[in-house]
Formats: structure tokens, C-alpha cells, sequence
């Protein structure tokens, strides 16, 4: 069961609200250069379609920050400008509509150019995500045990969000992110201790598609089964729609969305059909048309492989198939309700959850 302990402050981004009891978001971020107009609107169009709820965008430069005004006619959800060094950017991304910033505090330079920026998010209502990462603090590189590297990460971090508190600024994400599971879980159960505001989840450099998707689980999974977490990103070197896909099976896993819940056994020598191949189309199909986490009810549907295990667990699901050589039973709530010819068994599953999701 989920723990509801940590409740943050509720921040408006564009219209989506996190934290309190909202649901935790999904963001990502646009692998496109940002002043190639044609593909970044594309891609933002393609990430919303997977069901990114938040979308965030590099920010190197000025043409860059006004090229947001152009996306934000464009975009179905709110849009996140990603500040690294230039105080004057982040002015000028608010000014050119952006939803959020995201900015490294420590990256910004002296207080009264955070000044500047605060007094311009102040006038146009925009949140600020204050994001530190570990491989930026020299702290963290000094040969000190774990806890000690992130305390020491936390105490800055609270100095800088008492300057934003002192101009009586609000509208603030934190996020510290490392590129191990420990640490991360670590640094962000430290922060819902000490902190009221919403956090971003995520592992920074996790990697690629496979090992970076691991980790990630790994590491968010356990805070969001703690009640921590307003927002995640998967982060990923692969076509940012993987990091969508898999955030949203994850909230599905964790209880915090409703979903299908496609089980199926593994291959072994018992099994005497093609089930990797029935269940890879399953799979595509069910993500095309029913995608995970955007249902209003959960459903189980299982393609088992064989008569030793595949009858009961078939059993158990809403809709499922225990197949043998070239047929298979077909289960409905725990009852035999026919049997089913191989080449039928896509067929019937996509039609029965058609009449369960519609």
C-alpha cells in the first residue's frame, strides 16, 4: 500500500496541478534542438500523444527562449523551460510563456540575479523547479560516506530555498537527483523529511533503454510505494517516448494508475506456441489503444503458455487464454467460456477488452 505520509504544497504548472493529493505527473523532455521548429513540434505532439503530462525543453539561447512562444501555441500540455547558466534566459523564457523553469540555483551566479528572476516568475505566476544534481556539488566528490555527501547537499539546498522564501516566493519543485539508486532514494527521502514542497522524481545519467529503466524503477518505485513524489521522469538514452511508456506502466504497477495488466509466463520448453509473438502484438495493440495509466478501471488479462500453469492463472485474470498446440482455453472471470483456434485468440482478447474499457 502506498504511504500517503508525505503531502507537499500544492503548485499550479500551466493548468496541472501537483502535489497534495494530485496524481504524481509524468514529465520528459524533448531530445530535438529547440530552434528546429519542425521536429520539436513533432516531437512534443508525439510525447503528449504517449501521455506526457509535462514537457520540458532546452534552453541555450535566446532564440531558444522565444521560440516557446511558437510551442505554446502548439502543445496539448504545459511546457517547462530548462535553464542552466544565463539568468537573463530564464527572463526571458517566463516572458515568452513558459509554464515552469527549471533552473541549478548554484548554476545562476549571485543572489540578485535569482532577484531578477524571482521578481519575473512572481509577475507572471510561473512555478520555478530548483533542480540540484549531485555531480555538480564538490562535496558529493570528496571520499565521505554516502548520507554525509547528501546531508551536506541538503543543508546547501536549504539555503537556497530560504532565499526564494525570504521575496516570498512559493511556487517552487525541488529536485536532487544522482545517477545511483541508493543515493537517490536517500536524497529525496531526506527532502520530504525536511521540505514541503513538491518534488521531482528521477536518477540522473541513468543510461540506456534496459539498464536505465532498471534503475529508475528501482529507485522510484521504492519512493513512490513511500508516498514521496509529485512528478517523474524516466530518464533514458533512447527516443524520449520510452521514457513516457515507461513511467506510466510504473505508476500502473504501483497502484497510483489504473491500467491493463497484461501477465503472461515465460518461454520454456512446455510452451508449444509462438507466445512471444502473441503477446509483443497484444502489447502494441493495448498501448496504441488503451494506453497504461489512462483508464478509469484496472483490468487483468493473461496469455499463459501452457496446461501446467497457464489454467490457473488464466483463471485469475479478467480475460485470458491458456494456450496448447494450435488452441487454447479461453477464461472470463474465473470461468471456462470457450475454447479458441490459435489464430482467433488476438482477436477475441482485443474484443473483450473493448467491451470491459469502453
Amino acid at each position: 500500500m502506498v504511504n500517503k505520509k508525505y503531502l507537499s504544497r500544492v503548485v499550479n504548472i500551466g493548468g496541472v496541478k501537483i502535489g497534495g493529493n494530485n496524481p504524481v505527473r509524468i514529465q520528459t523532455m524533448t531530445s530535438t534542438d529547440t530552434n528546429d521548429r519542425r521536429r520539436t513540434r513533432k516531437q512534443i505532439k508525439e510525447l503528449a500523444a504517449a501521455g506526457a503530462e509535462l514537457i520540458r525543453l532546452a534552453v541555450p539561447d535566446e532564440e531558444a527562449a522565444n521560440n516557446l512562444r511558437f510551442y505554446k501555441k502548439h502543445s496539448p500540455v504545459p511546457l517547462i523551460a530548462d535553464i542552466h547558466f544565463d539568468w537573463r534566459l530564464a527572463i526571458k523564457a517566463i516572458e515568452a510563456g513558459a509554464d515552469k523553469i527549471r533552473i541549478n540555483p548554484g548554476n545562476i551566479g549571485s543572489t540578485d540575479k535569482l532577484q531578477r528572476i524571482i521578481e519575473t516568475a512572481k509577475k507572471h505566476s510561473v512555478p520555478i523547479r530548483l533542480g540540484f544534481n549531485t555531480g555538480s556539488w564538490a562535496e558529493y566528490r570528496q571520499d565521505i560516506a554516502a548520507e554525509k555527501k547528501i546531508r551536506s547537499i541538503i543543508a546547501s539546498v536549504r539555503k537556497y530555498i530560504q532565499i526564494f522564501e525570504k521575496e516570498n516566493f512559493f511556487d517552487l519543485v525541488i529536485s536532487l537527483k544522482t545517477p545511483e539508486v541508493h543515493s537517490t532514494i536517500l536524497a529525496y527521502e531526506l527532502l520530504a523529511e525536511n521540505f514541503s514542497y513538491p518534488l521531482h522524481l528521477g536518477i540522473t545519467e541513468a543510461g540506456p533503454l534496459i539498464t536505465g529503466t532498471v534503475k529508475s524503477v528501482l529507485a522510484l518505485g521504492t519512493l513512490l510505494l513511500k508516498g514521496i513524489g509529485s512528478t517523474i521522469r524516466i530518464s533514458l538514452t533512447a527516443d524520449p517516448v520510452w521514457e513516457v511508456r515507461v513511467a506510466r506502466d510504473l505508476l500502473v504497477a504501483a497502484g497510483l494508475r489504473k491500467g491493463v495488466d497484461l501477465i503472461s509466463c515465460p518461454t520454456c520448453g512446455r510452451c508449444e506456441f509462438d507466445i512471444i509473438g502473441v503477446v509483443d502484438k497484444l502489447e502494441k495493440w493495448l498501448w496504441k489503444k488503451y494506453p497504461a495509466g489512462q483508464q478509469k478501471k484496472n483490468l487483468k488479462v493473461a496469455v499463459m503458455g501452457c496446461v501446467v500453469n497457464g489454467p490457473g492463472e488464466a483463471r485469475d485474470a479478467d480475460i485470458g487464454i491458456a494456450g496448447g498446440k494450435g488452441y487454447g482455453l479461453i477464461f472470463r472471470q474465473g470461468k471456462i467460456v470457450g475454447r479458441a483456434r490459435e489464430n482467433e485468440w488476438l482477436s477475441i482478447l482485443e474484443k473483450v477488452i473493448d467491451q470491459e474499457l469502453k
